[in-house]
């Protein structure tokens, strides 16, 4: 009798936790999907891809009558050095803000070649010869070669080449070094900046840009820290504040040579052209160092 009496008492068990169970998935319904969500949750305390737009410290102005000394040099910054390669980190890269505004017409571009006659493709990185935006595009990216069709004979037209940014692993920048005596200040002036690709195995530049003009752009791009992910570090404090690592490439000279043309072509073991830019960099300091009175 007591074991029929348990088995009934199971069953009803059972019978009332299925019940319980049909009810409770009648109640809540078929589970929704792609639920829009009106406000997202803010992904962590240091998500920020804006800058304040009043970061930018204009520089002082400096009259040439105050100028006591001046020298100008050209550095290349490598971007495969470790110190310089947030200039290329996936989320922000410079060449992609460059080309970007270029493309837009937000910013102005000068050829690195002098194409006035008599100076035919000559170097040249005195702000002369502007580009169109298309002209600046067509020599960062390359065009493609015209294949002819193989049912009309037609050319096809040249197209713009997919831009990769892994070509662009070198920037040179055109700097002042001077003495302001007004506010006995010796300091850089960084004059131009200019993107590098490899072009026939040599490292050239593809356009060159007045810095002063990028100025405002590159304050508005925030820069990826990755020892300070709460930074607010832009692009234009990596190169006024000088960040970055570089070497000197030429310094002005008769000749108007880099140390290269001026040494020739090295060897890549031989430790010449550091020595020099090691050289041209002392020469500087050395004459900083000179001005101080003890």
């Amino acid at each position: 009798m007591k074991n029929v009496l348990g088995i009934i008492a199971f069953l009803l068990l059972g019978v009332g936790a299925f019940a319980q169970q049909t009810t409770t998935s009648t109640a809540v319904g078929p589970v929704k999907k792609n639920v829009k969500i009106k406000t997202p949750p803010k992904d962590g305390f240091s998500v920020r891809v804006d800058v304040d737009s009043n970061v930018m410290v204009p520089f002082a102005d400096v009259r040439e009558e105050d100028v006591y000394y001046a020298k100008r040099v050209w550095r290349e910054i490598d971007l495969r050095d470790t110190i310089n390669s947030v200039l290329k980190a996936e989320s922000a890269k410079l060449i992609d803000i460059l080309l970007q505004a270029v493309s837009n017409e937000e910013l102005t571009v000068y050829s690195p070649k002098d194409t006035t006659a008599g100076k035919l493709l000559e170097d040249n990185d005195s702000f002369r010869i502007a580009l169109t935006a298309q002209e600046a595009l067509q020599s960062a990216r390359g065009v493609t070669e015209g294949v002819a069709d193989s049912a009309t004979g037609k050319i096809a037209e040249p197209k713009l080449r997919r831009l990769r940014s892994d070509e662009f692993l070198k920037y040179r920048i055109k700097e002042d070094w001077i003495l302001d005596v007004k506010r006995s200040i010796f300091e850089p002036r960084i004059v131009g900046l200019a993107p590098m690709k490899m072009v026939e195995g040599n490292w050239q530049p593809v356009f060159w840009i007045y810095y002063n003009d990028a100025r405002e752009l590159l304050s508005k791009q925030r820069m990826v820290n990755p020892m300070n992910d709460a930074s607010q570090l832009t692009f234009d404090d990596f190169f006024v504040r000088r960040l970055f690592s570089s070497y000197v490439v030429k310094e002005t000279n008769p000749a108007n040579k880099n140390i290269i043309d001026i040494l020739g072509q090295t060897d890549p073991k031989d430790t010449r052209k550091l020595h020099e830019s090691e050289r041209i960099k002392k020469s500087i300091s050395d004459y900083e160092q000179s001005l101080w009175e003890y």
